[in-house]
């Protein structure tokens, strides 16, 4: 009898036990789900989605960049994920798909203001992280297309940039200076790949390609093809700049692409945004983590992106989180 109760005080403490250890063991999940695995500080979120653009494109290998360095700064996982670029990716932080984006500084202020592409459509819970670096407004074509000029391109079939994206924005103010308009071309809307594709194969003759230089699709291009860059003349990019001062002069340096000459274009900021939602720490610390670690960027343009600069063309406002960082570092927009 004796033995048959210590029996059963033995399987009742083994079941106290275990269900004191789940118990326990809840609690504990449920604090991994709320607090960062690295310093233990409660971000309100366990995933961060950014929005990029096309493979072909210098937003997608930064994106997996920035990811990195912002889950070993954070422990937050980070995932770069492809997109239609710029306006779409405003449109991705407005629906809650997307909590971090790269845009060009022209479309966060059409964002912000409702007005272009953006007209009754106002995006109101973005805020800048900082801008990075110039996105060139570059029109590709070949040396066989005969193409010397942008008013060579009447008539021609152009890829103009995806539907509702940045590029073709730009491409529709640049022919704006021409007196020119898409409709005035055989208009095509194309992804970065599938224009330098298209250049390839034949079935275009020319395409606006918006983003850093050098770009991953123009660059694959120009191993199998003359490339030429068509150029603006001065009096035209003094016209844009006038009319849309988000723009700035830009020169393509001689050897990209081949070139062995500069070449003078246009340029808007490429920039981070954020979802207004985010809490202030996490942004500080994306924040940190991008501009104290531009060493580790593995693309040419990690040698453009720098704090002093990252207010440069910062039309919208600042995250909070973002903004303490800056003033931490003396950082001001000009």
């Amino acid at each position: 009898m004796k033995n048959k109760s210590l029996l059963l005080s033995a399987v009742l403490m083994l079941v106290l036990s275990i269900v004191l250890a789940a118990c326990g063991g809840d609690k504990k999940a449920g604090d991994s789900g709320n607090k960062n695995d690295k310093n233990g500080s409660d971000y309100g979120i366990k995933f961060l989605s950014i929005a990029t653009g096309g493979t072909g494109g210098t937003y997608y290998p930064l994106g997996g960049n920035f990811a990195n360095m912002i889950k070993d700064a954070t422990g937050v996982e980070a995932n770069a994920t492809t997109s239609g670029a710029s306006a779409e990716n405003m449109t991705l932080i407005q629906k809650g798909e997307a909590e971090v984006a790269f845009t060009q500084t022209d479309i966060a202020t059409y964002a912000n203001e409702g007005t272009m592409m953006f007209n009754g459509k106002k995006v109101d819970n973005i805020n800048g992280l900082g801008t990075l670096y110039p996105e060139t407004i570059q029109i590709v074509t070949t040396a066989k297309s005969g193409i010397k000029s942008v008013a060579d391109l009447k008539g021609k079939t152009v890829s103009v940039g995806e539907a509702g994206s940045g590029t073709l924005a730009n491409a529709e103010q640049i022919l704006e200076m021409y007196d020119l308009t898409v409709d005035d071309l055989k208009a095509r809307n194309l992804s970065f790949d599938d224009s330098t594709t298209g250049i390839q194969d034949g079935t275009i003759h020319a395409a606006f390609i918006t983003a850093g230089t050098p770009t991953g699709a123009v660059e694959g291009l120009a191993a199998t093809e003359d490339v030429v860059i068509v150029p603006l003349e001065s009096d035209k990019i003094d016209a844009l700049i006038e009319k849309y001062p988000y723009y700035a002069k830009e020169t393509i340096p001689s050897g990209t692409y081949g070139a062995d000459a500069d070449l003078e274009t246009v340029a808007v900021q490429a920039m981070l945004v954020v979802s207004s939602e985010l809490t202030d720490d996490l942004v500080y610390e994306m924040t940190k983590a991008i501009f104290e670690n531009t060493d580790k960027i593995g693309h040419a343009k990690g040698k453009l992106i720098k704090a002093e600069n990252a207010l440069d063309g910062m039309a919208i406002e600042l995250h909070p989180g973002a903004k303490k960082y800056f003033d931490e570092k003396g950082i001001s927009a000009e």
